[in-house]
């Protein structure tokens, strides 16, 4: 990289990803050498970001033009925001095509997918027996282009075929632990995940532990301060070595440690609600399609999604927390969920 500061823009401060990650970057040891911008759209967060040393600037994915001109101000982008938002990414690229043209420079891309892109249709009924690892490119290229989160990736992938943007996709399983820190302290960054908390306020609003079908579906895990180390990993190799580092088509880093089949994590929640006096028996029982449809929009937590990280292990990421530690992340996330209701 280029001498004097080397300006980062960040989006999703506010998320779990991004607090985690922002975390991380103040830590760095070449902080000092850091311009990081966080896009947020909460004036009150927005002034305790600038009072951990951040510039801030505010808006929303919608707001394009913005979003386009922030990009291209910026050596490094990291997007932690929504995958899904077609606009707001295709805003992000823009800006750093722009950049590109201006400055000859070719500024890097660590963008946020996750591997609900490799899932099926199962509805909790199936296991899938394909594992897709992140260094055969040509397998993730076999992946419809209808799957979710893949239009952006398709994008992203092609931003650096075109040469003007040097792209990074980090894509997460179903991450879990109660995030923790200053950002979180501050209220600035949201402490949960996703998926387990979707199903834990299930339970307890049923009264029950639930399941998708039955559970059968497998979904790697990982652990979130493993997530940011990942983050953390892939920037300190675009820092220091960026021509020896898998990019593009081959610039796909699954975030995961371990894997997981659903029904196992409702038990874990049957017992934890059980224990709390939230329901009458640590039993777990069969969403019903109503139920599907109203907590979950469908049966999405039981599809499978099975993923080895070769390339993120690669380039030294070195994760430390398994399934096993997933599975006690469970009841003190009942906990912190339940007491937040009361």
């Amino acid at each position: 990289m280029a001498r004097g500061k080397i300006h980062i823009f960040v989006t999703g401060a506010t998320g779990y990803i991004g607090g985690s990650v922002i975390q991380e970057l103040l830590n760095h040891p070449k902080a000092d050498q850091f311009e990081i911008t966080a896009y947020v759209r909460n004036e009150d967060r927005a002034n305790k970001l600038n009072g951990l040393g951040l510039k801030t600037a505010l808006g929303s994915l919608d707001d394009t033009e913005k979003l386009a001109e922030l990009a291209s101000q910026a050596d490094i982008v990291i997007n932690m925001a929504d995958a899904d938002h077609y606009k707001g990414n295709m805003a992000i690229l823009e800006g750093l095509k722009k950049k590109h043209e201006k400055t000859g420079k070719v500024p890097i891309l660590i963008h946020t997918s996750g591997t609900g892109v490799l899932t099926d249709d199962a509805a909790g009924e199936k296991e899938m027996d394909t594992i897709y690892y992140d260094n055969n490119p040509e397998q993730i290229e076999s992946l419809p282009d209808t799957q979710i989160h893949r239009d952006t990736d398709l994008k992203v992938v092609e931003a650096d075929k075109q040469g003007y943007a040097r792209t990074y996709i980090i894509l997460p399983g179903t991450i879990y632990g109660i995030a923790t820190g200053k950002l979180f302290d501050l209220g600035i960054s949201n402490p949960h995940s996703v998926q387990v908390p979707w199903l834990v306020k299930a339970s307890l609003a049923r009264g029950q532990a639930g399941v998708v079908g039955e559970g059968k579906n497998l979904w790697p895990n990982v652990d979130i301060r493993d997530v940011a180390q990942l983050y953390i990993t892939v920037f300190n190799r675009v820092l220091e070595n960026p021509d020896a580092t898998p990019h593009g088509r081959e610039g796909f880093f699954f975030a995961v440690n371990g894997e997981h089949r659903l029904i196992d994590v409702s038990k874990e929640i049957g017992k934890a609600v059980y224990e709390l006096g939230k329901s009458k028996t640590p039993e777990v029982t069969t969403f019903t399609d109503e139920e599907n449809q109203k907590f979950f929009g469908g049966t999405y937590l039981g599809t499978n999604s099975r993923a080895r990280a070769e390339n993120s292990k690669s380039i030294g990421w070195k994760p430390t927390r398994t399934t096993k530690d997933f599975l006690a992340s469970i009841k003190p996330e009942v906990e912190a969920l339940a007491a937040k209701q009361q």
